[in-house]
């Protein structure tokens, strides 16, 4: 078995990287397997005698199924006050490069206990509004 690449080796790569050139491989090169080692996969006679056999014997009690009753149920949800960050992003690239993107950000709530707000979320009450009334009408 072996290997020859041809002489002269002659490659040219054109690009955005400039051109690259390899300009032939200096030596031959042989590759080459005189001979190969003798391989033997053998396996010893294998014998097994089974004369006697000891006697296996299983006993069960009776097995009695009594009625059981199961009651599950969900009374209260826990007071729960989750936080769901979203981010999401939708746009249009083009070999990698961002021409247009919307990004929405915010986060959701979900609240399973008296609502109590917290610091950073209580706001001062609405100011009242006010009341109209019609003018009278004018005598002229």
């Amino acid at each position: 078995m072996s290997v020859s690449i041809p002489q002269p080796f002659r490659a040219t790569v054109q690009g955005p990287i400039g051109p690259v050139t390899v300009d032939g491989i200096p030596n031959d090169f042989d590759i080459s397997i005189e001979k190969l080692p003798k391989i033997t996969i053998g396996v010893d006679p294998l014998s097994v005698d089974i004369t006697h056999l000891p006697k296996i014997t299983v006993g069960l009690d009776p097995v009695t199924i009594k009625p059981v009753d199961v009651n599950l149920a969900i009374t209260r949800i826990p007071d729960v006050r989750t936080h769901l960050p979203a981010d999401f992003t939708i746009g249009m690239k083009v070999l990698g490069l961002e021409l247009l993107a919307l990004r929405v950000t915010g986060e959701a709530q979900v609240i399973t206990e008296p609502y109590t707000p917290n610091p950073c979320e209580e706001t001062e009450p609405a100011p009242a509004r006010p009341v109209l009334t019609a003018l009278p009408p004018e005598n002229g």
